[in-house]
């Protein structure tokens, strides 16, 4: 890093752009300019943000660091330079259709196309082909990666390839997968927390009766009046009913099953499963699961629904709820902010490498034949299917996350106390909205001022029209027209793209590297009746060497922060040169650090922790 002093000797007077160019000399060599800092003879210093990359032969012209709206620009030669900005962006950031029905992507086919400013510093560090095979070989289990079709002997067998890290999740996992309460707390605090909802009534595709679960109610009430006083639960994984299986290695014929399952509050507060159907439709050849069965059948029937739980988490609620959507709002700033905006200046961090990181997945991870074929039954194209059947259910709502906590029935502290993700979900939903409203009162004085703002509305209709492709249905706004509304609508850009992404994606190795609790795949189908399950069956059922390997290597990989990872409030490239932002900054940092010392506190002593939404371990922007 270096710094440099110019000295201009006569008096230029009132400077309202600064331009710079670069020039080539021997070699092609690319520039990254922080800011510049210039003192008047008056004595005062005025900054010039940049933060962006110098290329080829080619001139930057910037203003200086004052965050301005639209209406704030008065003079013709500010006006033009903010318009120019924008229609270069908008040549350079395009949106493509990626698959039909999904939130269009960046115009680029592969890392290296991308604008220079998006790229990764060291694109080395995100190849994935590259990290996955490093990670296999820090596991020490490269020796079984290509051991494709070869079972392993039994349950203790995959602990060969699993690497004890004493007093971790992952460990307790590895020793209490079996068990019924660990089972249920994973819908509440493992790396799928989202899809659990209290039952209002007991569907009529899923005809359990009182008879079947009579000997695990604790309350001497029926079946009916548990659901009346709020204390069953319900997953549904329809989502997966008719979603093709992985057919990529004609050697392997892989499964997938589209459960219901039913949980219950016990008398201590856990949830607990009582009852189990791997399929949609009713039927003899469908029985409902029962922790009154045999044991095998009962541990077969949990850990089909421990893969579905994973299928749905790797497609919808990480690939599409998270990465897809906060490149959808990453586009859209770039389009349509430019870098004088202050709501630019607010979301930069906030979209760090999320282009990048989707584009590189694009190329290796998830396209035809990419690294997910390889060991997920939803991979040679049924995660595409996945996310077109999804998109039904992404509304703008449900990325609100107290609403959506709501909606689903899972709001109160007292019926539900170990619910850690909710309870820290909402702490820090407050937080950031709280920061927004701050931003928002020093530049917009009214809402007003939101409505006249073309700029914004220009986001946010970009957001609709290209994300959510047009659909009245997903609620998401065409117009902001409040001060409220727009720190509501900040605040689900920051949250997917800081919170909501942490919260699913760094305890995928604590959740899924026990292989028997999060199967990528399944090769046997699931089972049609009860009572003849054995211990060989499961095991033939689950992945083989090969896939486990590779399914190791990708949870480990996908739960590592970047190097020089920024964490939520760190913002140590100065958009902002303003006091009172400053202040703001610095009170959201306050708030963020007491969030920090609480969850540390409840944490203390406890075998399972809960720390993914600990602002400490919150990347601001999703990076991996």
């Amino acid at each position: 890093v270096d710094s440099y002093d110019v000295t201009v000797e006569e008096d230029i007077g009132e400077i309202q752009l600064i331009k710079i160019e670069k020039r080539k000399y021997w070699y092609q060599d690319d520039w990254y300019l922080k800011y510049i800092t210039v003192k008047t003879p008056m004595g005062d210093y005025l900054e010039f943000p940049c933060y962006r990359w110098i290329t080829d032969e080619t001139e930057i012209v910037l203003r200086d660091g004052r965050a301005k709206l639209p209406r704030d620009d008065k003079t013709q030669i500010l006006k033009q330079h903010r318009r120019k900005e924008l229609e270069m962006r908008q040549k350079t950031y395009r949106w493509k259709e990626w698959h039909p029905g999904f939130p269009l992507s960046i115009d680029a086919h592969s890392h290296s196309e991308l604008p220079r400013d998006i790229q990764f510093d060291n694109e080395k560090g995100i190849d994935f082909i590259l990290n996955y095979s490093k990670a296999m070989e820090n596991l020490y289990v490269n020796r079984f990666m290509h051991m494709f079709q070869s079972s392993w002997s039994d349950f203790a067998d995959f602990e060969r390839i699993f690497v004890r890290i004493s007093n971790t999740i992952s460990e307790y996992v590895m020793q209490h997968w079996k068990e019924d309460f660990m089972f249920g707390y994973q819908f509440l605090n493992g790396c799928n927390p989202v899809l659990i909802r209290r039952c209002t009534e007991i569907p009529k595709k899923f005809p359990v009766t009182m008879d079947m679960v009579e000997c695990s109610l604790e309350r001497n009430l029926t079946l009916e009046e548990e659901v009346k006083q709020g204390n069953i639960f319900i997953v549904d994984y329809e989502l997966l009913d008719g979603v093709d299986a992985n057919k990529t290695d004609p050697c392997t014929i892989q499964y997938l099953a589209a459960p219901i399952c039913l949980l219950y509050k016990n008398l201590e507060n856990k949830i607990v499963p009582i009852a189990i159907q791997l399929g949609q439709k009713p039927g003899p050849e469908n029985p409902i699961f029962l922790p009154s069965d045999a044991a095998y059948d009962w541990l077969l029937a949990k850990i089909w629904v421990r893969s579905s739980d994973f299928h749905i988490h790797q497609t919808v609620t990480h690939l599409l709820r998270t990465h897809l959507v906060s490149e959808v709002f990453s586009i859209a700033m770039f389009r349509q902010l430019p870098a004088v905006h202050p709501l630019f200046k607010l979301l930069v961090p906030h979209m760090r490498f999320t282009i990048a990181i989707n584009t590189k997945a694009r190329e290796q991870l998830i396209c035809e034949c990419g690294l997910f074929d390889k060991a997920n039954a939803t991979g040679g194209g049924g995660h595409v299917q996945m996310v077109q059947k999804a998109m039904k259910d992404l509304t703008y709502s449900s990325l609100c996350f107290p609403e959506e906590i709501k909606a689903k029935g899972m709001d109160s502290k007292e019926d539900i106390p170990y619910y850690y993700y909710r309870d820290d979900g909402i702490k820090v939903w407050e937080a950031i909205k709280s920061f927004a409203e701050d931003v928002i009162h020093i530049y917009y004085e009214s809402d007003e001022v939101v409505c006249e703002d073309v700029e914004l509305q220009a986001f946010v209709k970009d957001i609709y029209v290209y994300g959510m492709r047009g659909v009245k249905a997903s609620g998401f706004p065409k117009m902001i027209r409040t001060r409220e509304k727009l720190a509501e609508y900040l605040t689900v850009v920051i949250f997917t793209t800081s919170a909501q992404h942490a919260a699913v994606n760094f305890g995928q190795y604590d959740w899924c590297s026990w292989i028997p609790n999060a199967p990528p795949t399944m090769r046997r189908p699931p089972p049609t009746e009860k009572g003849t399950i054995t211990i060989e069956q499961i095991v033939e059922s689950l992945p083989d060497r090969g896939r486990s390997c590779w399914h190791l290597g990708a949870v480990w990989a996908l739960s590592q922060f970047q190097d020089n990872e920024l964490f939520l409030g760190m913002y140590p490239d100065e958009h902002f040169v303003e006091k009172p932002v400053k202040e703001a900054m610095a009170k959201f940092r306050k708030n963020l650090d007491d969030i920090v010392n609480t969850i540390t506190e409840r944490n203390k002593n406890k075998k399972l922790p809960y720390y993914y939404l600990s602002p400490d371990r919150i990347p601001n922007s999703v990076a991996v």
